[in-house]
């Protein structure tokens, strides 16, 4: 298997913000992808397609509004999540977050509204970063698998972008961090 820091590596931060309302803060990613509306739904709700670039699983369609059970990597609790609005091709809002997709030229522009914990809110844009390059590679026909969780915070990318939100944002990161990935 190829390491996968050798064949990518993100970019600066960048395309994030933050909105705070009181102790609720929220996280607002902005990514530019250059597949159409239609293709990114599918990635956003099909279960099959999440499990290759979210840092979640889900038992069920995020397509329709219902139930479902969500897995945060690294999390073993499903929490019942209840997709409240799925209108395709443009907004899709379930638990506590929204997603917008918004057709640009042949592409989508795609945001995200994140409600995250201050403390956690430049790890969160890290991770979601590196999601959005994994989402985009996948899209594009050369999917690198999933880099969420502990694996992504041992990630040097993961590591350098989370420094580099907090700069962004004025936020602190929690006081300590995850062991450096070993070399093999």
């Amino acid at each position: 298997m190829i390491d996968r820091e050798q064949q990518y590596t993100p970019g600066p931060a960048s395309g994030a913000q933050v909105r705070k309302d009181g102790d609720k803060w929220t996280l607002i990613l902005v990514r530019e992808l250059r597949h159409p509306p239609e293709k990114v739904w599918q990635a956003l709700t099909d279960p099959a397609q999440l499990r290759e670039w979210a840092p979640f699983v889900v038992d069920g369609s995020l397509s329709t509004v219902g139930s479902v059970n969500l897995t945060w990597v690294g999390n073993p609790t499903p929490l019942p999540t209840k997709v409240t609005r799925a209108d395709a091709p443009r907004l899709l809002e379930y638990g506590d977050a929204r997603w917008e997709l918004e057709a640009v030229g042949g592409g989508t522009r795609l945001t995200l509204w994140h409600n995250i914990d201050r403390r956690f809110i430049a790890w969160g844009a890290a991770g979601w970063h590196i999601a959005f390059d994994v989402l985009d590679r996948l899209l594009s026909g050369s999917p690198i698998g999933r880099i969420a969780g502990a694996e992504a915070m041992k990630f040097e990318g993961w590591q350098r972008l989370s420094a580099e939100y907090a700069k962004q944002f004025g936020v602190q990161t929690p006081g300590w961090s995850p062991k450096p990935a070993q070399e093999s």
